[in-house]
């Protein structure tokens, strides 16, 4: 019978701190680990830099594209500019034009 009661008494003693103990342990390990712990909100907060910084360089290439386009109008084109930078880079000349010959260290512009 002794032993039987100190089982018990030794049961309940041992038993409600071991089950706080473990949930304890359980919480703990799913505030750091879990779907929704610490390290998954470090990651996420990562990719969150990771896309933003991909945003950013997606909306610099946009604007980027946008002048180009924009310089393309009709409008926004000098024709005698287009026809000069045109020749000089296809390195033509018309028969009525003068020719300057610049040396290899002169720059132009």
């Amino acid at each position: 019978m002794q032993i039987g009661r100190m089982i018990r008494r030794v049961a309940r003693m041992v038993v409600p701190p071991a089950l706080f103990i473990g949930l304890t342990a359980y919480f703990g390990w799913n505030v750091m680990q879990g779907d929704h712990g610490l390290h998954s909100y470090a990651a996420q907060l990562r990719l969150l830099d990771e896309a933003r910084a991909a945003q950013q360089d997606a909306m610099s290439e946009q604007a980027a594209w946008g002048r180009r386009v924009r310089g393309l109008k009709e409008s926004a084109l000098d024709t005698d500019t287009l026809d000069e930078r045109s020749r000089a880079m296809l390195n033509l000349a018309r028969p009525d034009e003068l020719i300057v010959p610049y040396g290899p260290h002169d720059h132009l512009y």
